[in-house]
């Protein structure tokens, strides 16, 4: 029975998605050495299909990268659509930082090889810094970050972030430092405190959330909390599940 038309495409397009996603867990989990057999394996494929989508290494690896960007694109959209500028921004340097922490290996292929960007990675990047620029750009206008800063001065923050956050053994303390970090972008007043203080900032206890590593308020009953809020409990579920 010959082939329903499209249905040939919409597999195809299908089978693609299944090795990226497998591709992208893989190489989370296994670093950039490992295999396309393997990653065939993994997506449940033959090696034939990796290769008629990702002819090479190298090509696969620029495809993980490019998705894992259009991620954080999402994300900073996200951001910009829902919440206050000086929120946005920060909150989507958390999310991005985050991100990239449990994906290393992405962002260590990206600094150290100097042949980057190539041409699908260019497009990705491309969308990143537009929307990089926005998050920025409305911060500036609501007085929430300071002047100087640039957008690819987010860029490396990110990348740094991502590797403290990767060599930290306690990630309460880990993400709390990357806060201190992103403290120092904020807009300061004549009194010496920052104009626009976020969600952290509020909480006031030595005790951390596991996931953002904001300030804890201290509970007099009742188990610890663990959570600064049902955001960032649904966060980690999602991690969990997903991993």
């Amino acid at each position: 029975m010959p082939a329903v038309p499209g249905t040939e495409r919409a597999d195809a397009r299908r089978n693609r998605e299944v090795v990226l996603r497998a591709a992208m867990r893989a190489f989370t989990e296994g670093g950039l050495e490992v295999s396309l057999g393997q990653v065939a394996r993994r997506a449940g494929v033959g090696a034939g299909t990796v290769y008629r989508h990702f002819p090479s290494k190298d090509v696969l690896v620029e495809a993980v990268l490019a998705e894992h960007v259009a991620e954080l694109v999402a994300a900073a959209e996200q951001w910009a659509d829902r919440a206050a500028p000086g929120d946005a921004l920060f909150g989507f340097l958390l999310d991005a930082i985050g991100k990239s922490a449990e994906r290393q290996h992405f962002c260590d292929a990206f600094t150290a090889d100097r042949s980057w960007p190539r041409a699908v990675f260019t497009a990705a990047t491309q969308r990143f810094s537009e929307a990089l620029d926005r998050l920025l750009r409305n911060a500036k206008q609501a007085g929430a970050v300071r002047e100087e800063v640039r957008a690819d001065d987010l860029a490396a923050i990110i990348i740094g972030g991502a590797a403290l956050r990767s060599a930290h053994p306690n990630r309460a303390r880990s993400t709390r430092l990357v806060r201190l970090m992103l403290d120092g972008l904020r807009t300061v007043t004549e009194d010496g405190r920052f104009r626009d203080t976020s969600a952290g900032q509020r909480h006031g206890t030595e005790e951390c959330c596991v996931e953002c590593g904001a300030r804890l308020r201290s509970r007099s009953t009742g188990r610890p909390a663990r959570y600064c809020g049902a955001t960032c409990r649904q966060r980690a579920r999602r991690r969990r599940a997903s991993g």
